[in-house]
């Protein structure tokens, strides 16, 4: 081989083993999500998140349905980095002020475990990855199933209350609407079919559904239910700070089951998404299997959840670990 031709083959070389080893050393330092990523840094992390869910969770029952709409709200909109739990600042809105998260409540109890984490292990647990794992531990305390969800999200430094509407669907939107943005993020009809199970807990505000007991009663909802929707939602215009809702379920309000299929089967279902659910061609035979099997329900809401968890995270060096979740650090 020639002299210049040697020359060139080592350095090849060379610049080869240096590239592969940057790309160990950052894989070593970004593993992306796994399974208990804080065994080392924070062992005691996710039994800290847990036991706090709990006790909140014995004082306060609605704090579960938030902490699963929070995995909605917050995944859904282009990354799990808890740009959802960010306050309004001078220059941006936050996403809990938007039109889109109304009725999100109970912000200020995952300030709460954040505190507790942060009592134990300063500066380590990021809000997303409490976010995931409040919303994983509220599910079991509603009585769905242990979801295993990885670790080691990072948190974002800005709201994304500017695209939010390009990515999460509205309760009156088109099935197919809502089957696209779903696929969007690698969650299939079935998938979706099961995340919209999470209406078998908590309740509606009558400003979500008044449009359909006003001025004229939707045709399609079964006239006894009707009756005691309009009870509780009595006026045409309700307040929207007002106490006026109609629970999701009012079967088992406080469980999370395969109950909601039945009822929206019945057309019992409050929302216009429910309906639709029960009826478009697409989605109505996976009701009718999540209707007949709890299993079925549970195994598809299961893996819909990991990849809503799993949605574009920041990992590695990428974004921050706030100090508190509602603030952004300052960088100087």
């Amino acid at each position: 081989m020639a002299p210049k031709a040697l020359i060139f083959f080592a350095l090849f070389s060379l610049s080869a083993i240096a590239a592969l080893a940057d790309n160990t050393e950052s894989t070593e330092s970004d593993p992306g999500l796994i399974l208990n990523f804080y065994k080392d840094t924070c062992p005691q992390a996710e039994d800290i998140i847990r036991e706090q869910v709990g006790l909140l969770y014995k004082r306060h029952k609605n704090t579960a349905f938030s902490w699963l709409r929070n995995i909605f709200h917050d995944c859904g909109v282009e990354s799990c980095d808890a740009s959802l739990l960010l306050d309004s600042t001078r220059r941006t809105l936050s996403e809990k002020e938007t039109d889109r998260s109304f009725g999100l409540r109970n912000f200020r109890y995952l300030e709460t475990i954040k505190e507790a984490v942060e009592r134990e292990c300063p500066g380590v647990v990021s809000c997303a990855d409490i976010l995931v794992l409040s919303g994983r531990d509220g599910i079991v305390a509603l009585g769905g199933p242990y979801i295993p969800l990885k670790t080691g999200r990072r948190d974002g430094r800005k709201s994304r209350a500017d695209i939010l509407e390009q990515h999460l669907p509205d309760h009156n939107e088109s099935m197919t609407v809502v089957l696209e943005r779903f696929k969007n993020i690698g969650i299939d009809t079935p998938g979706v079919v099961a995340l919209l199970g999470s209406h078998s807990v908590g309740r509606t505000h009558c400003v979500k559904l008044v449009h359909r007991l006003y001025p004229e009663v939707d045709p399609a909802l079964d006239p006894g239910h009707v009756e005691h929707m309009l009870h509780k939602c009595p006026d045409a215009i309700p307040d929207p700070k007002a106490v006026q809702y109609v629970r999701n379920d009012r079967g088992t309000p406080m469980i999370l089951d395969n109950n909601y299929y039945r009822n929206i089967l019945d057309n019992k279902g409050l929302l216009i998404v429910d309906h639709q659910l029960a009826n478009d061609k697409r989605t109505k035979p996976f009701v009718k299997k999540m209707a007949k099997s709890q299993d079925y329900f549970f195994k598809h809401f299961g893996r819909a959840i990991t990849i809503l968890t799993e949605n574009n995270p920041l990992t590695g060096t990428k974004g921050e670990i706030r100090k508190q979740c509602n603030v952004a650090n300052k960088h100087h």
